[in-house]
């Protein structure tokens, strides 16, 4: 039905640490699957646009805060697949390059107070009277199409590996690779670095999306959120510029930062054992850099 069809590379990161702990690491790259469709925001949409034409939908209308990668690459999407495109952004109006990125290709932009916004069906339903064809899209693209969408990660690598990670906001890439690790009936070990403080809840969040996950099939590094979604320190933010002048490979402080970081402090602390193969998923969303570009000033 559309042309959604990839396969991103996978890396080696070759860096003295990983050597000197005997490990092995490797990278998904993600995000060299499109420059707005960002990494696994491409995967989520996938089924969830398919799911809308098949219903014969064709406006879609999503939610999302004002640096949000899921609302550009909702309008990047929907202008490249032939849908119109409308978002509800939380809080108050503000102008920024990646809302300037929404607007140009066609995304209306409906800004509402934060306690209005809480309420996300409603303002979907009151906007579906006016426009039957609207489809409703969950913020950041969670849902079980969208997880069917990150599943196919595991479909196309080659190797199997003894460790998986990537950053959670919402659990959907998450619950993706447990159900293609299933699916193939692979053991590898699901790591899951949560970007929001407080992030326990994503282990339920991945079970309403795949009841069939064990409930010790997903292990949760919460500790690496450095105060919580869209926070940041300049611990992060120097990790971030060494890592990125050292590999060639651009992270950001909302979620690979976070990423990343982690899986380098769990190894300077040996929790792999020599020889343990890891694979990182990349998952893109490299505009979110753009909302705290000054921060990098003086780093």
């Amino acid at each position: 039905m559309f042309s959604f069809d990839f396969h991103s590379p996978v890396e080696p990161l070759d860096v003295p640490l990983f050597k000197d702990r005997e490990v092995n690491v490797y990278v998904k790259r993600d995000d060299m699957i499109h420059p707005f469709i960002s990494g696994n925001k491409w995967r989520k949409l996938k089924y969830v646009l398919q799911a809308a034409r098949s219903l014969g939908k064709t406006h879609l209308v999503t939610f999302g805060g004002a640096w949000s990668n899921h609302l550009l690459a909702t309008a990047c999407a929907g202008a490249k697949f032939g849908f119109q495109t409308t978002a509800f952004v939380r809080g108050e109006v503000v102008s920024n390059p990646l809302l300037s990125l929404c607007r140009i290709f066609g995304m209306r932009l409906r800004f509402v107070d934060r306690n209005a916004y809480r309420d996300k069906a409603g303002l979907f339903a009151a906007f579906a009277t006016q426009d039957e064809k609207a489809y409703f899209i969950e913020e950041g693209g969670y849902g079980l199409d969208a997880a069917k969408g990150c599943e196919e990660i595991i479909n196309e690598l080659d190797t199997v590996y003894d460790h998986i990670f990537c950053a959670c906001g919402t659990g959907t890439t998450l619950a993706g690779l447990c159900m293609g690790l299933d699916s193939k009936g692979l053991h590898t070990r699901i790591h899951g670095i949560p970007v929001l403080a407080g992030g326990a809840f994503i282990k339920k969040a991945v079970a309403e999306l795949y009841p069939e996950v064990a409930a010790d099939g997903i292990v949760l590094h919460t500790d690496y959120h450095f105060g919580g979604y869209a926070k940041t320190t300049a611990t992060l933010e120097r990790f971030i510029c060494q890592f990125s002048a050292n590999t060639g490979m651009l992270i950001e402080p909302v979620y690979t930062g976070k990423l990343f970081y982690g899986v380098f402090d769990l190894a300077s602390q040996d929790y792999f054992k020599p020889g343990d193969s890891i694979l990182v998923i990349h998952t893109g969303g490299l505009t979110g850099i753009l909302g705290m570009y000054k921060r990098f000033e003086s780093v």
